[in-house]
């Protein structure tokens, strides 16, 4: 039977939407495979970890009837790359195996049971489906994904925190020593509803979300989010813990506050990162009415100072930060103009977009 039969790029394109979850080496070995179900014309590609699972249909042409296997991923992926983008495959079935074909070239692959392939149980208990752009969601997801964790102690750091209430989504991310905001408005009207979204999650969504006109559906319950755009539906455990109050970590009042450009801002913490070493990564900043000046140096006894012109007349500042925690912030995003406010050296410092509440950037300073 002949599963399908498309062209190259049609099927990789498919493949590799579900595949990002796909790990080479798996404890359970049908956990490389992806899961095909055809139906009539359609097919259906399913991939799990176990704790997240993916699923998109497409239709190809091929031979009616049904049919269920599961083949491995990536695999498949790399032979499909290896042909021409207007090639035509097509997938038969064999007894266990499949045999893909591809102009004269011809590849016969090990399957194993469809049945026995860990399909994640959704949750019962949904809460109300709400929608934002595609676009939306991937520019709060851009804004504050940088802030993350990465292999905390405290679990719940490793993730997004997902905040619904009202008519307005937001998004919170932080390691401990910085914080970043993001929010939007919704069309419609949701009970509150908080949950923290997995690193792997977030990177995965990051992944498949694009710029093109488009929603994306999201629904929470205790334990699970379900989010559904463009044909395809992606399950996802949550990370179970309490988030920290992100209300209190923001400050409020801060007297000194500087507005300058952000590209130039940028390259000026990049050109003095420079000579920071890779264990400190420590730079000055050394604000006077007028003038803010970024230094840094290392234990080679090199300096860097770089000055910059500013519209300033509050006090003088001299506070160190990990330039690192600056440069994310500052190259997620996009707007001409950042707003920095400061209470002193020991206080944390607020980087806002001026005009503009949906985001917030919270990062500790650090002695030098």
């Amino acid at each position: 039977m002949i599963a399908l039969k498309t062209t190259q790029d049609k099927i990789l394109t498919v493949l590799q939407s579900v595949s990002g979850i796909v790990e080479r080496r798996h404890t359970l070995p049908i956990l490389a495979n992806v899961l095909v179900r055809k139906t009539g014309s359609s097919l259906q590609f399913t991939t799990s970890d176990l704790e997240i699972q993916i699923r998109t249909t497409a239709d190809f042409d091929g031979d009616s009837g049904n049919f269920t296997t599961t083949i491995g991923a990536r695999k498949l992926i790399d032979i499909l790359r290896t042909m021409p983008v207007d090639q035509t495959v097509s997938l038969e079935s064999s007894a266990s195996k499949v045999i893909l074909k591809g102009g004269k070239s011809k590849f016969t692959l090990q399957t194993l049971p469809a049945e026995d392939f860990p399909l994640v149980q959704e949750s019962a208990n949904f809460g109300p489906v709400f929608s934002v752009p595609q676009k939306t969601l991937k520019d709060l997801l851009s804004q504050v994904s940088f802030a993350m964790a990465v292999h905390d102690i405290r679990y719940y750091l490793n993730g997004i925190l997902f905040v619904a209430e009202g008519k307005q989504l937001s998004l919170v991310a932080t390691d401990g020593h910085r914080l970043a905001f993001s929010s939007a408005t919704l069309d419609v009207e949701v009970p509150r509803q908080e949950v923290i979204l997995p690193r792997k999650t977030v990177i995965e969504m990051q992944r498949l979300l694009s710029d093109a006109d488009g929603i994306i559906e999201m629904q929470f319950a205790s334990n699970q989010a379900k989010f559904s755009f463009e044909g395809m539906e992606f399950v996802t455990k949550l990370v179970e813990g309490k988030f920290p109050d992100y209300n209190r970590v923001i400050p409020k009042n801060h007297n000194n506050i500087i507005t300058l450009g952000r590209a130039s801002f940028l390259a000026s913490l990049q050109r003095t990162a420079i000579l920071t070493s890779d264990k400190f990564k420590g730079v000055r900043l050394n604000i006077d009415p007028g003038t803010l000046k970024v230094a840094s140096n290392n234990a080679e006894q090199e300096e860097a100072v770089d000055e910059l012109d500013i519209d300033y007349a509050g006090d003088s500042i001299e506070i160190g930060f990990n330039v690192t925690y600056l440069i994310d912030a500052l190259s997620n995003m996009t707007q001409e103009m950042v707003r920095i406010e400061l209470s002193d050296s020991n206080s944390s410092a607020l980087l806002t977009i001026p005009d503009n509440t949906s985001f917030k950037y919270v990062v500790m300073p650090m002695r030098i």
